[in-house]
């Protein structure tokens, strides 16, 4: 059986909108009444430098893109990431109240308008055509893609992804394992957004015999959602390639736990019953 479970995340992040795509026009930030915020804010700091008759304050000002996501305990929440030298929204963001984030940050309408939004299509531009490349087979013209990519966001899910796949599939496992690194440290790698390139990850990873990423890797998703049971079923099928039985019958157990009724599992864990110790594959 090559059929890895693609996963479907049962807490999506998404919500009441994560702002406008980068292909549709930007909008004005609500005022939390009603209409989804998204958009650039700023917050200030202000410190005392200096001492005795040199001290001073100082005010420091920081950009942010903020996005609306699902509520969290029935609160409107926002996840607001900071912007980068290139001016587009970077990492995994932090979570933030409603009622803290209007009294904190100060809405930059224009600033987005006329050049957040602006460089954010443009990288969304650039990750379309790189993946529009890999996709038809192009690796190296997809590859300088992604590269450039990352040159404006070190830490862009898809940028990454896309590079390791593209690496993947030419055989390049050594160049795959240096951005599989840089996946997994990153939290929104493993966020439903990216359930999509999630799966496909995992699926390529075990099938360029990368056992051990990909039981790493599966791994750290369940660090971030333990409740899944496709994760399991997932990181037992890696735990099985790797020659690891009683991991993989142990993970099999807890994928049935959570859903009794995951046949592919309780097939898995008849075939291991059946087989003993033999790894010859699991069934079809």
């Amino acid at each position: 059986m090559d059929n890895d479970i693609s996963l479907t995340f049962d807490k999506p992040t998404g919500g009441r909108g994560r702002g406008p795509a980068p292909s549709q026009k930007p909008g004005s930030a609500s005022d939390g009444e009603g209409e989804s915020i998204y958009g650039v804010f700023s917050t200030e700091i202000v410190s005392t430098v200096g001492a005795g008759s040199t001290k001073r304050k100082e005010t420091k000002r920081a950009l942010w893109f903020a996005e609306e996501i699902d509520p969290e305990d029935g609160e409107r929440t926002l996840r607001v990431r900071p912007l980068n030298n290139n001016n587009v929204p970077t990492g995994d963001g932090k979570a933030v109240a409603l009622g803290d984030f209007l009294h904190e940050y100060s809405p930059e309408l224009e600033y987005y308008q006329s050049v957040v939004y602006p460089k954010m299509k443009e990288l969304d531009e650039m990750l379309t055509r790189a993946e529009k490349q890999r996709d038809k087979g192009a690796f190296y013209s997809a590859q300088f893609g992604f590269e450039e990519a990352l040159e404006f966001d070190e830490r862009n899910v898809r940028a990454n992804f896309g590079l390791g796949l593209t690496y993947m599939a030419r055989g390049d496992t050594d160049k795959a394992v240096d951005v599989f690194r840089s996946v997994v440290g990153l939290d929104a790698a493993f966020s439903p957004e990216h359930k999509h390139l999630f799966n496909e990850f995992g699926i390529s990873l075990r099938k360029s015999k990368l056992f051990d990423q990909a039981v790493e890797y599966y791994g750290r998703a369940l660090e971030i959602t333990d409740d899944d049971e496709n994760l399991y079923y997932n990181l037992a099928r890696a735990h099985f390639e790797r020659g690891d039985l009683d991991e993989c019958r142990e993970n099999l157990e807890k994928a049935l736990e959570l859903n009794p009724d995951l046949d592919s599992a309780r097939q898995f864990l008849d075939y291991l019953d059946k087989r003993g110790s033999i790894p010859e594959g699991p069934p079809d």
